[in-house]
């Protein structure tokens, strides 16, 4: 179905953080699938692991014990602090799941109409539930009707939080992008996280995470709510967690960990002996790596580079990021720049229609780091220099429009 407008180039390798095309050609990925490959490519450890595994069992559905999902909920929870999980296949699953509990939990309490407090500029995937919880009114039309039971609030703004809690009894749940991702890359004041819990502790609400692209070690901790020393009762995690393979996850602690029972939400796939050994092995690899305290290292040194290189070009408005998860906004949208990154063979992406995102893999050392500021800083003053030469051509001789 044409439901991708995909760039005039396709990959056959890859190994770190680079990708060769049908062509020969050598490209940096500084996107590394969407945040997913935090390993990079072709990845030594999950290669083994997979190859392991696919020669032992790849499925047998959750009828049966699965010691491998076992283990990888003890380890994922441990890190997160929380206490059980439901694997799934992709984002938008473990955010249905977590909205489904929300839901549940609500009813449970005699609430007949569970709200849900969401934000604007947010992302939570693409199904029904979760197009109609995210802020992005591009990705809502023509899908309508939406599903109802969500309260829109603008982002970074607990006080609007507040107010929908003093004027509807029927609020059960908060969800949050610790750092929004497809919104451009807005990084909230700091306490907002804080702040958030506060409000969910005292109003008897579930604070629900949404660390689908945070998490995994991308901000320089496992996830994003650590840099605030915030506990959430509801996580939900994919991308990093599974490095290519597909596989989400929604975790829960304390009172929204006992919602869900036997028969009340399942898949058919989740949590399958496959998917669920890649993910074991990504946690060694991060934790050997210590690639949370690299991103925030290797982070820091991308973002000076970026202000240093970028922050006095013509049409850039702001250069900001936390870990590997890192914004140059224009002024003006610029999809072009895929192609003019492209063309230097670089790997971006560019989301709220003119902020540049970067999403490099956790492996990628200084010195490919370097050849990213260098070669966006390239493409960044070729895409200025080319809207103000069109802007220019526009004008006739005397100064009047052509």
């Amino acid at each position: 179905m044409n439901l991708f407008a995909a760039l005039p180039v396709a990959f056959v390798r890859g190994e770190g953080a680079w990708l060769w095309d049908t062509q020969g050609k050598k490209y940096l990925d500084a996107l590394a699938g969407i945040a997913v490959c935090g390993l990079g490519h072709a990845h030594p450890a999950i290669t083994a692991a997979l190859c392991d595994q696919a020669g032992k069992l790849l499925h047998t559905s959750n009828w049966y014990q699965i010691p491998l999902q076992e283990q990888l909920a003890e380890r994922i929870c441990k890190l997160a602090d929380m206490d059980n999980a439901f694997f799934c296949n992709s984002g938008a699953e473990a955010n249905e799941a977590a909205i489904k509990l929300a839901r549940l939990h609500g009813h449970q309490r005699g609430i007949l109409t569970p709200g849900i407090i969401v934000t604007e500029g947010s992302f939570h995937g693409r199904t029904l539930a979760t197009l109609s919880a995210s802020g992005n009114r591009k990705i809502q039309s023509g899908f309508e009707p939406l599903v109802q039971g969500f309260y829109r609030v603008p982002y970074n703004d607990l006080d609007a939080i507040r107010q929908v809690g003093e004027h509807n009894k029927d609020v059960v749940a908060v969800l949050v992008e610790p750092i929004t991702g497809e919104g451009g890359i807005s990084i909230p004041d700091a306490g907002y996280l804080k702040g958030l819990r506060q409000i969910c502790d005292e109003r008897g609400w579930l604070l629900m995470l949404d660390e689908i692209q945070t998490g995994m070690c991308r901000t320089g901790k496992w996830f994003a709510c650590q840099h605030e020393d915030v506990v959430p009762d509801v996580m939900t995690l994919a991308k990093g967690l599974g490095n290519g393979v597909p596989i989400g996850a929604c975790l829960a602690r304390g009172k929204a960990a006992q919602v869900f029972k036997p028969g009340s939400h399942g898949s058919t796939f989740s949590g399958n002996p496959l998917v669920c050994r890649v993910a074991l092995t990504v946690i060694d690899e991060l934790e050997k790596g210590k690639l949370a305290q690299r991103a925030a290292k290797l982070g820091a040194r991308l973002l000076a580079k970026l202000k240093e290189a970028l922050g006095q070009v013509a049409g850039v408005k702001d250069i900001r990021g936390r870990g590997l998860m890192l914004a140059v906004e224009l002024d003006r949208p610029c999809k072009e720049l895929l192609q003019l990154a492209l063309d230097r063979g670089l790997l971006i992406n560019v989301t709220a229609e003119n902020v540049i995102r970067l999403l490099p893999p956790l492996i990628m050392t200084d010195d490919e780091a370097d050849i990213v500021v260098r070669e966006l800083a390239s493409a960044v003053r070729a895409f200025v220099e080319q809207a103000t030469t069109g802007a220019k051509e526009q004008l006739s001789p005397v100064g009047g429009r052509a």
